[in-house]
């Protein structure tokens, strides 16, 4: 099923389910106007929380942990099986083609570095600029052309089927492009820009660490090369990452790390050297003991996703979406950030500014007299958040994030996320914070510390 047709499926959906149980759902924080409230946890786009069944599928583990792919005993044995088995669950939640590899990392940026390091000489590599850091910095080492931010997913299609018709020599390419954007949250053309990346002999992988925890990711529907994601994100914060699609670059390419695991065969040369037969099977990139627990969280988590059904799924989370959508719309001093246009479709990730308020006192102020958490600054996007900003005049606030570079403005958003685990109460509470801080001010007295804004004591 493809991005697009997912959306349209959900908003056609009749059920819309609870959210699904998550830890730390009952956290109590305390607020510096007195008191405790339960803690709104609205910062998914950085690290969701994990879900009750992830946690309860890796405690019910932990007892028979041990070593992978080495050990004769038992336990050894059960964890290689669960591993591996833990491999071909994440391979079916991606509907990956049979011939399909998959690492895994410890991330996505991870994921994204490690096949950098696999482009085969003089491969020319093609990036929005709208990218987080994590796809946008790891391609040092190959020819690399930025690509402006698109105002349309149109506009995305034409400037890369450009750049891509231009390129001299014509060689070897990639494209990078990302899946749902961890600043606006809009949903980007992943199948036609493949298309776009394949009639111009060019390769493509998406970075969805944004996409997979909201909606279907099918390798083979979208047909994309390579497809990178991040655990965390996905409900299960254990360390672990994905990178999963063709086999030839990645068999081609050195490992990403040299050790133990990696290797099939190490020998002794007569002149004193060592001579190593690497594996050419995901083992190649995965050096070291390998993280079981983390990728047997990202399974776990994958199964409790398909079991809830990602109709109903992306139904509730339009449904939040909408809420923050219209109450923000009340408050004339709020601006949403977007690309492609207010009704673009998006995931459960919403930036925005306030006139007059820096953005990093008004998320403090959040968290402190509201227990509300999000996040504030560039989102580790910052070419992007730049774009989105640079040309409108920006009030530094009488408390914020450190003085701009000179000449440069200080440009920082805050960004609400949510997902499967929000429950209603918490995005409503957020609302009604919005409107209050906008209309009536900060309760409390705040001072900068070391470039974050901080309640005064």
């Amino acid at each position: 099923m493809s991005v697009a047709t997912s959306v349209s499926t959900a908003a056609a959906a009749q059920t819309i389910c609870a959210q699904l149980p998550v830890l730390g759902r009952d956290v109590t924080v305390p607020l510096v106007t007195g008191g405790e409230v339960t803690y709104a946890a609205l910062d998914y786009a950085a690290s969701a929380p994990a879900l009750q069944r992830v946690w309860d599928d890796v405690a019910a583990y932990a007892p028979y942990y041990g070593s992978v792919h080495r050990g004769a005993g038992y336990l050894s044995q059960l964890s290689t099986d669960l591993f591996e088995n833990a491999r071909r669950t994440v391979a079916e939640f991606l509907d990956c083609r049979a011939d399909d590899q998959l690492v895994f990392t410890r991330s996505t940026t991870d994921s994204l570095n490690l096949l950098a390091r696999a482009l085969p000489a003089d491969c020319q590599v093609f990036v929005f600029e709208t990218e987080h850091h994590a796809s946008l910095l790891p391609w040092k080492d190959a020819r690399v052309t930025y690509l402006n931010a698109p105002r349309t997913p149109r506009q995305a299609v034409e400037t890369l089927e450009k750049a891509l018709a231009d390129r001299d020599p014509y060689g070897p390419a990639l494209v990078c492009v990302t899946g749902a954007s961890n600043v606006t949250g809009e949903l980007w053309p992943v199948r036609e820009l493949a298309a776009a990346a394949h009639a111009h002999g060019a390769r493509i992988v998406l970075d969805a660490a944004q996409l997979a925890p909201h909606h279907p990711v099918s390798v083979q529907d979208l047909d994309v090369d390579w497809v990178a994601f991040s655990g965390h994100k996905l409900y299960a914060p254990f360390g672990s990452g994905v990178l999963v699609g063709r086999a030839d670059w990645l068999q081609a390419a050195d490992p990403y790390l040299a050790g133990g695991g990696a290797s099939r065969k190490v020998t002794r040369r007569e002149d004193g050297g060592v001579d190593v037969e690497w594996h050419e099977s995901a083992a190649r990139h995965e050096a070291g003991s390998p993280n079981v627990i983390g990728a047997y969280s990202i399974a776990s988590a994958c199964k409790a996703l398909t079991e809830a059904g990602f109709d109903t799924l992306v139904a509730r989370e339009q449904h939040l979406i909408e809420t923050v959508k219209a109450g923000l719309a009340e408050v004339p001093e709020v601006r949403i950030l977007s690309l492609f246009g207010d009704d673009a479709p998006r995931v459960g990730v919403i930036s925005f500014v306030v006139e007059g308020w820096n953005s990093s006192h008004f998320a403090a102020a959040l968290s402190a007299e509201y227990g509300i958490g999000v996040r504030d600054g560039l989102f580790c996007a910052h070419p992007l958040v730049r774009t989105l900003l640079g040309s409108d005049p920006q009030t530094q606030g009488e408390c914020g994030a450190p003085e701009a570079a000179p000449g440069e403005k200080s440009l920082n958003a805050i960004r609400v996320s949510f997902g499967a685990g929000t429950p209603d109460e918490h995005v409503e509470r957020f609302v009604t914070a919005v409107k209050e801080l906008v209309r009536d001010g900060a309760k409390w007295t705040y001072r900068t510390e070391d470039g974050r804004c901080v309640p005064a004591v």
